[in-house]
């Protein structure tokens, strides 16, 4: 049984209005979980590979919706071309198209192998439903009288390959546009991106439609009632199911192109549909950051290392930091800053806080004193051999903590 475009737009009014909120509200719950999963998600520029993905999925929807808008890219319509009714006699029927065939007025091999078929009415009832094709070319369909081809079966597997020609190569299409080895990878890792592939991670979405389209168009075209056009007088009132289908089934491979382009573009730039990292691209990316943080360490001991080395280099860093504490001074000196300061102390800062903040920072950041002063302790059979040990931890501390606190 057909679906007639009658009972789907009675669907949608039906339906649309309780289904497009829950659509609506689902998208926004995805994005939100998204965005909570991977935190607050950073819009990143569109990579080169992500355009040339989305380039060639809006081409391929361009041409689709050429092939299903352009008359001039569709099969003849006979009946269309010579403004005949479908009961109309073969003979004043191919001789009205005749007269459109100019210069030469003469029939194609098409015309003639259709006016061989155009036997009876059901023949024309083929052709509004497999298109003008399948019925001239066909070579093993026989008769419609035929037992072995009943209603025109074998018209219907002829036509299965031409019908199934625009899925296929939509799907290859698609295919190319989310395969990271063709175009590269369509959503390459950038800083900032915290997912990769997200062309790739909709190539499951896009073979899911294609397929689902092709059997919905296989379906509707096996189980298209043809006698409904046997009733029609007039030319108006004739389905041509066949060029309706095929302008359908471009439109919606046009779509399908289009909205794949757009998750795409969307998943690309972080702008939705966002995905968390990976427990290993995470400890990839922190173990990355430990690295570099260690070499720009070490590189600041060799640094460090030098200057305590040489004997001028190390001159010129005293001299730098006598300058330094007699401008923190003469900076403490000053009337304005003692006022701040006092105001400070005494109405906005809590100096104990401060200070226990910074002893036990100062006692976290030596820990290797206390093992030292614990290991030669007990090399010393606990003797005085420690004492010294820990006035320098002492020292040390006390340092760090005047250094925070002041």
């Amino acid at each position: 049984m057909a679906i007639s475009w009658g009972t789907i737009k009675s669907l949608l009014i039906t339906l649309g209005p309780f289904l497009l909120p829950k659509a609506i509200a689902l998208y926004r719950n995805a994005r939100a979980s998204s965005s909570r999963a991977s935190g607050q998600p950073r819009i990143t520029p569109l990579s080169k590979p992500a355009l040339r993905s989305i380039l060639l999925l809006l081409s391929a929807s361009l041409l689709l919706f050429a092939y299903a808008v352009v008359p001039a890219l569709a099969p003849e319509n006979i009946f269309v071309a010579t403004q005949s009714r479908l009961q109309i006699p073969t003979d004043v029927l191919f001789t009205r198209l005749a007269s459109l065939r100019r210069p030469s007025h003469a029939l194609t091999a098409v015309d003639e192998a259709l006016r061989a078929k155009f036997v009876n009415l059901e023949s024309r009832l083929l052709y509004l439903q497999y298109g003008p094709d399948v019925l001239a070319h066909c070579p093993f369909c026989g008769g419609l009288d035929d037992p072995k081809n009943p209603a025109g079966t074998y018209y219907f597997y002829y036509a299965l390959p031409a019908l199934l020609a625009p899925h296929l190569a939509n799907l290859i299409v698609a295919s190319i546009a989310t395969t990271p080895g063709l175009l590269g990878s369509s959503a390459e890792k950038r800083p900032g991106s915290s997912s990769s592939g997200n062309g790739r991670r909709w190539r499951s979405l896009a073979a899911t439609s294609a397929v689902a389209l092709a059997a919905l168009d296989i379906y509707l075209t096996q189980s298209y009632n043809a006698g409904g056009n046997a009733r029609a007088t007039r030319l108006a009132e004739v389905d041509m199911f066949y060029w309706r289908s095929r302008a359908a089934r471009y439109v919606f491979l046009g779509l399908v192109d289009a909205a794949l382009a757009a998750l795409v573009y969307l998943s690309s730039t972080n702008r939705a549909f966002l995905r968390p990292p990976s427990v290993a691209d995470r400890a990839g990316a922190v173990a990355a950051r430990l690295v570099g943080a260690r070499a720009k360490l070490g590189a600041a001991g060799v640094v460090r290392n030098s200057v305590v080395r040489d004997a001028e280099l190390r001159a010129r860093l005293v001299e730098y930091w006598v300058s330094e504490a007699e401008c923190v001074r003469e900076a403490r000196e000053d009337r304005e800053v003692l006022e701040g300061v006092n105001d400070a102390l005494v109405n906005r800062i809590r100096i104990q806080d401060i200070e226990r903040d910074a002893e036990r920072y100062a006692l976290g950041m030596l820990p290797r004193l206390e093992e030292e002063e614990r290991e030669r302790g007990s090399g010393s059979g606990g003797g005085g051999g420690g004492g010294g040990g820990g006035d320098d931890k002492g020292t040390v501390e006390e340092t760090v903590r005047e250094t925070i606190v002041g």
